[in-house]
Parts: structure tokens; C-alpha cells; sequence
């Protein structure tokens, strides 16, 4: 990892503040891509007064950040704090939301394995109860199954290339944004953090897989992807996931596909069309760390057939569709039941139980 950057530009904190984003959500500026970059090396060196920072990251979340923006940051955290390992294969990166969900069941654990049963490798990543929500992420789920977090990124490639699987944790792979935890804390809001830090893309993945709220912000996404000189996707899905996380949620979903050098497209998918009558209500759990474990294990055992079947079923075909190894996600969740059905699935967890 190479160090964060000692000699700064012409561009602190205050003078920004002062000269360009500060004055409000309606007369703010936006930065050139020098300023924001000299901005983010200044804060993972840990240059910038509390005060400033915490003002800082208001005025950005006021303004809201243009691609140009998030693309700088992006790529200074990959230079500056991003470690990573590639796999020997190509998998799907899934860089949900880190702040995790705190209602409904996270299925991106068991859509994964699916989808590495099917033949399709999937990286994860999370941190540790993360800010703001500092909810269920991945990392928890997997904790509960008695797979190993923890680990080095070397060690998380290794894990994808023997099972088809891999989780990196963002405080080995990512250590420049784990050391601002305590300042995002303090915020109460998210920041522009809570986005870039979902494109880390620790395993160098040529296909990311994640999630948005509202349309605009897939555009600006995909935008960013492209404007970014660090990031080498050449294709991205993004889709209207539960809680803002990358599960498909029941009913209607907005989706929105992205290949380099390409404009984005977007359409809506039905879970209906699936033969899966469900609501959003139905995914709901009382507990979503034990409970998303204890769902997950279930499924990939063939011991469920329910809404909780059907969703996990759906989002590995997602996946496998993400990576072009499904011609459609009609074919992809034959495979992905098939693979549940002859214990394939099951079998990938033990492997991951077993690294």
C-alpha cells in the first residue's frame, strides 16, 4: 500500500470551504478534479482539523458530488489505501452498502454461493458496523455461518479461487478509510465515503454488481466508473436493491446496465414474471444477523421453499446474468435451483466453513 500523500497541493480544506463548496446547496460550486483529489489525500493523511472535516463532508453531502468528484476520490483511495489481491479467476464484485440493513434479510451471502455453485465466482466485501446504520453487512452473516472474516487480502483471493467464493474485509484491504470510522461516526450522516468505498474493489473485478436508491444516482454511478483513471470495470449492473443493499427486492425493480464506452440502459424486472407472488414485507426478519444465517443455511440445503428460496434463488441469477455466463435470468435460476437441488450450493459453504 503505498503511503498517503505528505505534500498536498494549493487546495486545504478551508480554502475550499471558503472559495468553493461552502456556501450552501444552491450556490456551491463543484471542484475540478485537482481539488478534489488534493481534498481526499489531505484527509487520509489525517491533515484537516476535525471541525473542517466534519464541514467538509456537510458541504459535499449538501451540494451532492458530480461523477468528476466521486471518480477523484475514488481513485485516490485505490492509490493510497486500497490493498489489493486478485483471484485467478474473474469474478462478480458485490460492494453492497456498508452500513448494512437492519430489517430484511441479507441474501447476498446465499446468492453468492449459488452463483459460485453455478460457476460463477463473487467477491463480497464489508466492514464492521459501519456508519451510519452500522447494520447487518455481509461480514456478519458470514461470522454467524462460522466462516472466517478476518483476513488478509491474499488470503480472500485464495478464498474465491478454492471455493468460488471470497469476502474481503475492509479494514485489512482498505486501511486509509478504516482509520476515518471514528470522524464518520461523529458525522451522524453519511458522506461521500459511504459511497466510494463500495467501488474499492479490492479483487480488481472486470464486473461490479451493486445497488441505489433512485435512478440518478445509477447514472451518476456508472458515470463515475467511467470517469475514474483507477477503476477497470468494463461492466456494472446496478439495481433498486431492499434497504439500499444488492438484494433485488420483491415486486417491481428498476435496473440499470452499464458497459464501457456504452450509455447506460436501464429497465424494470418483475419478480412476479418469476412465478414469485411476494412483497417486501415477506423478507422482513426479527434478528437479521442470526436470522439471514440461519435462511441462508436453509436454502442452500434444499430445506425451504419459500419467498426466502425464491429471492436467494433470483439474486444469484442475478449475478451469474451480471457476468454473462446466463443468457437470461429465466436461465439463470434453472442453474441456480439446480445447483441448490443437488447440493452443490451446500457444498460451497462447507468448503468456505472448512478454509
Amino acid at each position: 500500500m503505498a503511503q498517503a500523500t505528505q505534500e498536498f497541493g494549493d487546495w486545504p480544506l478551508e480554502r475550499l470551504m471558503t472559495e468553493v463548496v461552502g456556501s450552501g446547496p444552491k450556490s456551491a460550486d463543484d471542484m475540478t478534479r485537482e481539488q478534489a483529489r488534493d481534498a481526499f489525500q489531505r484527509i487520509l493523511a489525517a491533515e484537516p482539523d476535525p471541525t473542517t472535516l466534519g464541514a467538509f463532508w456537510l458541504a459535499n453531502r449538501w451540494k451532492r458530488n458530480n461523477p468528476e468528484e466521486l471518480a477523484a476520490y475514488t481513485d485516490v483511495m485505490r492509490e493510497e489505501s486500497v490493498v489489493t489481491a486478485e483471484p485467478n479467476c474473474e469474478p462478480v464484485d458485490c460492494g453492497a452498502n456498508y452500513d448494512g440493513k437492519h430489517t430484511s434479510a441479507v441474501l447476498g451471502v446465499g446468492a453468492g454461493i449459488v452463483a459460485a455453485a453455478a460457476g460463477t465466482p463473487v467477491v463480497v466485501h464489508s466492514g464492521d458496523r459501519v456508519p451510519t446504520q452500522k447494520a447487518t453487512a455481509y461480514k456478519h452473516v458470514l461470522d454467524e455461518l462460522d466462516v472466517r472474516t478476518e483476513i488478509e487480502p491474499a488470503e480472500s483471493a485464495d478464498m474465491v479461487d478454492e471455493t468460488g467464493f471470497g469476502f474481503y474485509y475492509q479494514p485489512a484491504f482498505n486501511p486509509g478509510i478504516q482509520d476515518l470510522y471514528d470522524r464518520r461516526d461523529r458525522m451522524g450522516v453519511r458522506t461521500f465515503v459511504n459511497t466510494i468505498e463500495t467501488i474499492a474493489n479490492p479483487a480488481n473485478a472486470d464486473v461490479h454488481l451493486g445497488s441505489f436508491y433512485h435512478l440518478a444516482f445509477a447514472k451518476k454511478l456508472s458515470d463515475t466508473l467511467a470517469e475514474s483513471e483507477r477503476l477497470d470495470y468494463s461492466r456494472a449492473i446496478f439495481f433498486q436493491g431492499m434497504e439500499g443493499y444488492d438484494d433485488i427486492r420483491p415486486g417491481y425493480t428498476k435496473v440499470a446496465e452499464w458497459n464501457s464506452g456504452e450509455d447506460l440502459e436501464d429497465y424494470e424486472i418483475e419478480t412476479a414474471e418469476y412465478g414469485m407472488e411476494m412483497e417486501a414485507e415477506d423478507l422482513e426478519v426479527e434478528d437479521v444477523t442470526a436470522d439471514s444465517a440461519t435462511i441462508t443455511e436453509d436454502v442452500l440445503a434444499g430445506d425451504r421453499e419459500d419467498h426466502f428460496a425464491d429471492a436467494i434463488a433470483l439474486n444469484g441469477a442475478f449475478r451469474m446474468y451480471a457476468r454473462q455466463d446466463v443468457d437470461s435470468l429465466e436461465d439463470g435460476l434453472e442453474r441456480a435451483r439446480e445447483v441448490i437441488a443437488d447440493g452443490s450450493a451446500a457444498a460451497v459453504l462447507e468448503e468456505l466453513r472448512a478454509f
